[in-house]
């Protein structure tokens, strides 16, 4: 139907006004909508397109046939915004001419596509505002699909309208986090309405009524279909309308000369439309341009754009339907046909895969042809095509060792993709394949376990990692060393004795001295050193080196892969050096925000996070894992999303939010499989207990705490760092046997680690449990320990416990003092239960007022996003380098700036750096 002749849809037409309405505004959005075929979700797109006025539009179709060449639904998409490419940041400019084929490809780094998108689709809105239209989503390449999601997760504040057309039950577009509206039928009304536009007998026209269930393609299309077939009908159910539909465009097409049913069979087996390479085609088959003037009379072809030099089919069912009811030979000899038509460089992918398509067996020239595509694809970050050309390529290889070869290799991708069952089920299939090659093997083996250990079966993924280790242990050392250490982090989840047993193996293997690994094996073997696992005896304790000299040692022989740089930053938070490891993992995400890798951003801002909760810097902490959280769920990443809905946990714990403690606690515990424990557990655990201890329920708390002492959680950093607040727990409820062995645990660690504020903690503790004179010698040892500045809120609760132990022994005057120390960095860190007991210890020492009221600065008043960009516009950087390093788009940070500025009390960017010390920034 064309524009303004919609029936039935007053509703669906109100909500894209809405949205058109809002981004003319300044406010972007977008929707999905779902349906089967001829619902009339193009003709929704179409209506929207009419009216969006002076609107800037781009509009793209996903197509069956590009499925398997990354970025092609995207490319075609921009290609009208792409005047506007110039005005993106360096990394991200170079991503999407990378990925367009415009320059070359970026490195072996995960490209910042959809960062891109974001930015291009906010420059393109610039003072007129965006549509953006994607029909047929289901059938966009996976490159493209997450791209546009997550610029679609992150729009804010552009102008941009995203509208999403997909179909059920044929491909995938899953969409989380985006809003969504499925079609059904027409009601009666509109449905005569469109029905009656034929001539029908009223027996006829009752039939195809209830046939076409308000489907609108149906009451157009099987009509005429009828009139050709001699008015018989279909019985009733005979045929799901889908196919219904089919058939009648079938009809049609069988009723075109031969000629130009092959020229339609050329362009339904060709994925862009392109008329040139197309007639190319054709004439091989015998078929020229005049051949195409029937079909297009018939309608069932159009002119693709204002130029001619494109055509698409009316609907995606003619294609289907042309496509289909062709032979295999003539099928075959269609693919063929448009290999050879695409022989310049730029379409050496789609000629590959129509090689492929064209093989019947074994052919090394199509396997070796898109091998060389996969690896383009991977160079470009389209992990899913590439897996699919590997795959394909493996099946078509002529030597069962290159078959080998190229199975894996599609695992690798698939894993890369995120596709985890694909992965596995790709792996599995590389292993079975007959080959002796210890190098493939070890491959296969870390995909498979990678794959499982990201599906949360951890004791799986764990053998597989030491078991590829040992083939390759006397040959690649190298590799098998990488294995290992990704085992550490396998076995970080089974046990502390699994954890011994890798280090062991990771200890033995026989390394090179100038390999840049060879200094990473001693430092993470300190992790079971005495003091550390405590029931285990290694010999004599000794200090773990600073990760900073470990890195050095590791940086002079070379470089490493990046996930060992993660893991060694977790080891350096087991370590007790949280300044290092914050340090590391505050570099790397430096690192990823230059090159635009939003992806592996959470994995190192989870470091970022713990070393800021470890060291009482709330704000930052609720910042970071806050903007974390948001790009794991624009990205995908079960895990993280796991584990920083626990960090917030924490947080909301400390300052007495229990609804959205226990909310976001619950979220950390999601994913657990049987015989595990999810990612989040541990974090979990610890919030609801400091939740429970810091509201006064200390026997739920001391639950809650000596959960974390058990297995498989009991050697986890968490497990380490709530020990102070188990054996408070503990003394509360009267029960001080119960700290008994968790403190001596805690003591072993904190004198194998060597850290003053590790100390300073031992002492509280002893405080705790001690009596009279005793207890306030270790309270006062414990406060001189403490870093007041670089560790607040540690000092701050030695601080209450000093202090109500001073005003239990009657000494009020000399209470008062610990207890508004105390106070002021409660109030500062808007810990309100905490404040509210140390205020009531002060009212119980006679205080006037109970002590001083909230403080802190105005930046307390500032949401973690707001505070995050606030911050970063008082180093000076721009909107648009805020935007950058954090996937934002410059005008979703100037609506932020914009929403700040009277929060601070200021009127302008001037006044934010000249006061960010004093409003707390």
């Amino acid at each position: 139907m064309r524009a303004g002749e919609l029936h039935g849809r007053k509703p669906e037409e109100d909500a894209i006004a809405e949205l058109l309405a809002g981004a003319r505004a300044g406010t972007s959005s977008s929707l999905v909508l779902r349906g089967e075929p001829g619902i009339g979700k193009t003709a929704l797109l179409d209506h929207a397109a009419a009216a969006a006025g002076d609107m800037r539009l781009v509009r793209g179709t996903g197509a069956e046939f590009e499925a398997e060449l990354p970025f092609a639904g995207l490319q075609l998409l921009l290609r009208p915004a792409l005047g506007s490419l110039s005005a993106l940041p360096g990394p991200q400019r170079e991503a999407l001419e990378a990925a367009f084929g415009l320059g070359p490809a970026v490195g072996p780094e995960p490209m910042p596509v959809g960062p891109a998108v974001l930015s291009l689709l906010a420059e393109h809105a610039e003072g007129t505002g965006l549509l953006c239209l994607v029909d047929d989503a289901q059938w966009l390449d996976r490159a493209s699909r997450d791209a546009l999601l997550f610029a679609a997760r992150r729009l804010h504040a552009e102008g941009v309208v995203m509208l999403f057309a997909a179909r059920d039950g044929e491909g995938s577009f899953p969409s989380p986090g985006l809003p969504e509206l499925r079609l059904s039928g027409l009601g009666p009304e509109a449905a005569a309405a469109l029905i009656d536009r034929h001539p029908l007998a009223p027996a006829v026209r009752r039939r195809l009524l209830a046939e076409a269930g308000g489907n609108p393609l149906a009451l157009l299309e099987l009509p005429v279909a009828l009139a050709a077939e001699g008015g018989g009908v279909s019985p009733p159910g005979a045929l799901p309308l889908t196919s219904r539909l089919q058939l009648a465009f079938h009809g049609q097409v069988s009723r075109l000369p031969e000629a130009c049913q092959s020229l339609l069979l050329v362009a339904a087996a060709d994925e862009t439309g392109e008329l040139a390479v197309i007639l190319r085609a054709a004439a091989a088959l015998g078929a020229a341009v005049e051949d195409l003037s029937p079909a297009e009379r018939a309608g069932l072809v159009l002119r693709g754009d204002a130029d001619g030099t494109t055509i698409r089919f009316r609907h995606p069912l003619v294609r289907a339907a042309v496509h289909q009811r062709a032979p295999l030979g003539q099928r075959l000899a269609v693919h063929r046909a448009l290999a050879a038509a695409l022989d310049s460089p730029e379409h050496v992918d789609r000629r590959a895969w129509h090689l492929a398509a064209a093989a019947t067996g074994a052919d090394e020239e199509a396997a070796a042809a898109l091998e060389r595509t996969a690896a383009r694809a991977r160079e470009r970050s389209g992990h899913e095509a590439a897996a699919a050309a590997y795959e394909r390529a493996a099946r078509l290889s002529a030597e069962p060792a290159a078959g080998a070869r190229r199975e894996a290799l599609a695992a690798e991708a698939a894993l890369e993709a995120g596709d985890l069952e694909r992965a596995r089920v790709l792996g599995g299939r590389a292993a079975r394949r007959p080959g002796e090659d210890p190098a493939v093997n070890a491959r296969v083996a870390q995909v498979r376990a990678l794959a499982d250990f990201w599906q949360g079966s951890y004791s799986a993924a764990h053998r597989l990692l030491v078991d590829g280790a040992g083939l390759v242990r006397d040959t690649d050392p190298g590799r098998a060393a990488v294995l290992l250490i990704q085992a550490v982090h396998t076995a970080w989840y089974l046990g502390e004795r699994q954890l011994a047993a890798t280090l062991d193996r990771l200890a033995a293997l026989p390394l090179d001295g100038a390999d840049p690994l060879a200094p990473v094996a001693p430092y993470l073997a300190h992790l079971v050193r005495p003091g550390r696992l405590g029931h285990l005896d290694r010999g004599r304790s000794e200090r773990p080196p600073p990760l900073g000299d470990a890195l050095a040692e590791v940086r002079r022989r070379g470089r490493v892969p990046e996930q060992v740089l993660t893991i060694l930053c977790g080891a350096a938070l087991a370590l007790g050096q949280d300044a290092d490891a914050h340090g590391l993992a505050t570099a790397l995400a430096a690192e990823h925000r230059a090159r635009g890798g939003a992806g592996r951003l959470p994995t190192v801002l989870f470091f970022v996070a713990e070393g800021e909760v470890f060291t009482g810097r709330h704000p930052d902490a609720l910042a970071t894992a806050t903007e974390a959280l948001g790009l794991a769920r624009a990205t995908g990443q079960q895990q993280w999303i796991s584990q920083f809905g626990s960090v917030l946990a924490h947080l909301d714990a400390a300052r007495g939010e229990e609804e959205a403690c226990r909310r976001n606690a619950e979220e950390g515990l999601a994913g657990a499989t049987a015989g595990t424990v999810s990612p989040g557990a541990p974090w979990a655990h610890w919030s609801l207990g400091l939740l429970d201890l810091s509201l006064g329920r200390a026997e739920a708390a001391l639950t809650r705490f000596e959960r974390l002492t058990r297995e498989p959680m009991r050697h986890h950093i968490c497990a380490v760092r709530s020990t102070p607040d188990l054996v408070e727990s503990a003394v509360r409820v009267g029960a001080p046997e119960r700290a008994a062995e968790p403190l001596a645990r805690f003591e072993r660690w904190a004198g194998a680690v060597r850290q003053p504020w590790a100390d300073a903690l031992v002492l509280r503790c002893r405080g705790l449990l001690a009596d009279g004179d005793r207890a306030e010698a270790f309270y006062t040892a414990a406060l001189e320990l403490h870093d007041r500045d670089g560790r607040a809120v540690e000092y701050a609760r030695t601080a209450l416990l000093h202090g109500e132990w001073l005003r239990r022994a009657r000494r009020k005057a000399e209470a008062r003092g610990s207890l508004n120390d105390a106070l002021e960095v409660f109030d500062r860190l808007g810990m309100r239960p905490w404040a509210e007991r140390a205020r009531n210890e002060l009212a119980a020492t006679g205080a006037q007022g109970g002590g001083p009221g909230p403080a802190g600065g105005a930046a307390v008043g500032l949401t973690p996003q707001e505070l995050q960009i606030a911050r970063l516009a008082a180093q000076g950087l721009s909107n648009r380098d805020i935007a950058a390093q954090l996937f934002l788009s410059h005008r979703t940070v100037g609506h932020h700036l914009y929403k700040a500025y009277p929060k601070l009390g200021i009127a302008s960017r001037s006044e934010l750096r000249d006061f960010a010390g004093r409003l707390g920034l």
